[in-house]
Formats: C-alpha cells, structure tokens, sequence
C-alpha cells in the first residue's frame, strides 16, 4: 500500500527469462538487446541496479528468481496485489519472454497476493493447441485472465478480430469461464511490424463479443487517440498503463496530458495501472508521483479535462483491477495488513 490506506493492485508484472538459453536464435539478440536498451531511460538507476546486479542494461538479461520478484513487487514498491502475466513471443523465445511457467510459479509462491494469467499464440504451433492449451492452463493453473501478443517478425502476425484465428479463442475463453483477454498492443519491442500493434483489430471482438472484456496494454502508444475513441464507445475495452507508466520520471507533462484525456473521454473506471516490473525497476516513486498528480488549470481551461480526484486514483491504482478479477477490497485489506502476508 500507499500513504497508509490506498491499495495497490498492479495489473500486470512479469518474471522475465532473458536468459542466453531462452533465446530462439542468435537474432532473437537484437531483440532482446533492443528491447532493455529502450526503457533505460525510463527508470531511475539507483533502485533499480539493486535488481539487476547493478548493471542497468546487461543485468536484465537473465532469468528472474521468484525471490528477486518478490523482493521488489511486495517488499520494497508499495503493492498490495499483482498479477504474473505471461508473454508469447515464441517467434523469439523458446519460453516466451515471460514464460507461461514462471508466471505461474510466482503466482503459486505468493497466492494470496498474485493472479496468473496465462497466454497463448493460435500461431505457435495452431488454433487448436491454443485452445487445449488454453485449457490446460485454466483448468490446471488456475488462470484468470490470457494475454495475446499477435504481431511477430517471422511472418506470423495475424489479427484479433479474425474469425478463424482469433474467435476460436475467445471462444473456447468463455467456455472456460474466462471474461478477459489482454492485448500487448502499440509499444513496439522487437523487428514486428508497428501496423501489426495497431489496437483496430479489438474493436471487432469488442463487438462480436460483448459479454467479454478486452484490455488493451501500452495505450497503444503510438495509437493513443485511435485507442481513446474505441474506449469511449465501448464499455467492454479498457485501458492498462502498462509500459508507460514510467513517463511521469522523464516527460511528466506528455502523461499527465494522456491521463486528463483519459478521463474526459474514457473515465478512471476503466483505467488500470500496470508496472511491468522488473523491468521498469521499482513502481514505488511512480505510485507515489500519480497519487500526487493534478491536472492543471491550464489544460482544465484549454482542453476541457476534468481535475483527477482521489477516488479516480484510488479506481486507476486497484479497485478497478480487484472489481474486475473479484477480490473483495476490503477483505483483502484485512487479510494483509493486519501482517498475516507481511
């Protein structure tokens, strides 16, 4: 928690595997190499070399221990609740970036405070061993959620509103019991083309699929406003802060304009943050920068943004995540703050 009583459920942390061993090819490097470099800039070096053998680059290309994990998410960034999503980009990574397994394997470690969402690829090896695997990951490991990542750089990107790739997932989710799927979109991380991360393709599932919720990660950055317009007329969509949380450290005005455009046009309710810890290193001063944050009069005057409020923070840091998931807030409270997960 935060300032005493604001509970924290991050939507979306990742035991990472960028381990040697997990790469695909000797490709998969530059990738991978990309891929830390980039949100270098986004953290702040000092918290974050302690979990990474003090090298801000090359100390995260390794495979993450649950105990490392649970260090930072739990002990030391001010969360409460989180949930382990796993990564398909097997196109890259035998296991996926952030294998199904070790998702699941933190999840177990810490079950009265981590999810697992699981993840599967209709293109690796076919629709059909998505949807048994899907299953199996349901049904054995308790997933309560799958993530989708559609675009890859071998020639199998394919798209989220197609009828014969797609729905059969969505299908077999419902069958199962899952209400919702997650969707890396913008944010590119590897060679993928960037057309292939464009949030488009969740408007038809969002249609077909009513009954169902999509999150769509990143704000789809670089497709911020065509995500804001499928949020505002879609009341199944919502939005994970997740990739860019880390802004406000280096262009706290470029985020705080994306967030009073969020709440003008989408509203908190169906805004989630979302770390992706480790490897934006600790969230703790980000939380405590968006619990401070205002809109400005300025962009209030010029562009009709509301002034966040403490209930819309409260909605973006954890309540919405516990209401769509299910966990009783103030149960939850109880359970853990009173140290009996402490």
């Amino acid at each position: 928690m935060i300032r005493d009583d604001v509970f924290v459920f991050d939507n979306v942390v990742h035991m990472y595997d960028y381990s040697d061993e997990n790469l695909v090819s000797e490709q998969s490097e530059y990738d991978r190499h990309y891929h830390v470099s980039k949100v270098l800039g986004r953290r702040r070096t000092a918290p974050t070399d302690v979990y990474a053998n003090w090298h801000p680059v090359e100390g995260f290309k390794r495979r993450w221990s649950v105990e490392d994990m649970g260090r930072l998410v739990f002990e030391d960034s001010g969360t409460d609740m989180a949930m382990a999503q796993a990564v398909p980009l097997f196109d890259l990574y035998k296991d996926g970036f952030a294998p199904v397994k070790a998702q699941y394997a933190f999840a177990q470690a810490y079950p009265e405070r981590c999810l697992f969402c699981g993840a599967v690829d209709p293109m690796y090896p076919s629709v059909a061993a998505a949807c048994e695997e899907m299953e199996r990951q349901v049904k054995e490991w308790g997933a309560k959620s799958i993530k989708i990542y559609n675009a890859h750089v071998d020639g199998k990107s394919w798209a989220c509103d197609d009828p014969e790739i797609a729905y059969p997932l969505y299908e077999k989710g419902r069958e199962l019991g899952i209400k919702v799927f997650q969707f890396h979109k913008g944010n590119p991380i590897t060679r993928a083309k960037l057309r292939d991360l464009s949030p488009l393709d969740i408007e038809g599932a969002a249609l077909d699929f009513p009954d169902m919720l999509f999150g769509v990660h990143h704000l789809a950055v670089p497709y911020f406003e065509e995500v804001v317009w499928m949020a505002n007329r879609y009341e199944n969509v919502f939005l994970v802060l997740s990739g860019i949380g880390h802004t406000p450290m280096i262009a706290p005005r470029t985020f705080t304009e994306w967030m009073g455009r969020l709440l003008r046009d989408v509203g908190s309710e169906r805004v989630l943050w979302g770390s992706e810890m480790a490897l934006l290193g600790n969230a703790k001063p980000v939380l405590e920068w968006i619990w401070e944050m205002e809109i400005p009069e300025s962009m209030q005057d010029d562009y009709g943004y509301p002034q966040i409020t403490e209930e819309d923070k409260r909605n973006i840091l954890g309540l919405n995540q516990a209401r769509i998931f299910g966990v009783d807030v103030e149960a939850k409270k109880q359970e853990l703050w009173s140290g009996a997960a402490r």
